[in-house]
C-alpha cells in the first residue's frame, strides 16, 4: 500500500474545526481504565524505556510505572502538560497543522504515543520526523484502545475494525520508511474492559 492508495476522506474528519479550540478547555481525565494503563506501562517495562523519551500527543499523565531520565511531553494544552508529574520538558504542538517535530535529528532513545494516534491526519509524515528525531535503534511505540472522540479520529480508523486498526498502524511505519518491520501486539489484559494494542518499531 502506498499513501496514494487511501481513498478520497481516509484521514477527514466529521469535525474539522480548529483543533487549538476544540483542546482548549483541560481535561484532566483519563481515556482507558486502570488495567490497561498498567498494562502500557507494563509494555514499557518490558522494552526498557527509560532514557531520553518523548511522549507523543501527551497530556497530564504519561502511562510509565517510574519517570524516565528525560521525558519530553508534547501534545496541545498547555496546562495539561503542565499537570504531568513526570514531565522534564513541555512542547505545544499541534501535528495535524505542522507534523515537523521541533527537536534535533537522533535526540531521542525512544518515543511513545498512547491512545492518540487515530487522530493524526498526516500520520505518515508524522512517523517519519519521528523516525528522524530517534536514535538508531530507537523504538515507537504506539499504544490504543477501542476508545476516542468519534468527530475528532480520522474516518479511515472509524470504520476498520480492531485487527485493521493495528494493520493501518503498521502501515504507517512500512510508509514513512527507516524503521524496522513493526510488532503488532494484542496486550489486552482481561475479557472485560478495555482492550489494548500495541504497534512498535525500531528505528534503522
Amino acid at each position: 500500500m502506498t499513501i496514494e492508495q487511501f481513498p478520497a476522506g481516509f484521514f477527514g474528519r466529521a469535525d474539522e474545526f480548529d483543533d487549538a479550540v476544540v483542546y482548549e478547555p483541560v481535561r484532566l481525565v483519563t481515556h482507558i481504565d486502570a488495567a490497561a494503563i498498567a498494562g502500557v506501562a507494563s509494555l514499557y517495562d518490558e522494552l526498557g524505556i527509560n532514557g531520553r523519551v518523548l511522549d507523543l500527543m501527551s497530556s497530564w499523565v504519561s502511562h510509565f510505572s517510574s519517570s524516565p531520565s528525560e521525558l519530553a511531553v508534547l501534545g496541545m494544552n498547555p496546562k495539561e502538560l503542565g499537570a504531568n508529574p513526570m514531565a522534564t520538558s513541555i512542547h505545544t504542538h499541534d501535528l495535524n497543522a505542522s507534523p515537523v517535530l521541533p527537536f534535533a535529528d537522533d535526540h531521542f532513545t525512544d518515543v511513545v504515543c498512547a491512545m492518540s494516534v487515530d487522530y493524526l491526519t498526516k500520520p505518515v509524515e508524522v512517523f517519519a520526523e519521528v523516525c528522524r528525531v530517534l536514535e538508531p535503534g530507537g523504538r515507537f511505540v504506539c499504544t490504543f484502545s477501542n476508545r476516542c472522540f468519534p468527530t475528532k479520529a480520522i474516518r479511515g480508523w472509524l470504520t476498520a475494525t480492531e485487527p485493521q486498526r493495528c494493520e493501518l498502524v503498521e502501515a504507517y511505519f512500512r510508509l514513512a520508511g527507516g524503521f524496522s518491520p513493526a510488532v503488532i501486539d494484542n496486550r489486552t489484559a482481561a475479557p472485560i474492559g478495555d482492550p489494548l494494542y500495541a504497534v512498535w518499531a525500531a528505528k534503522r
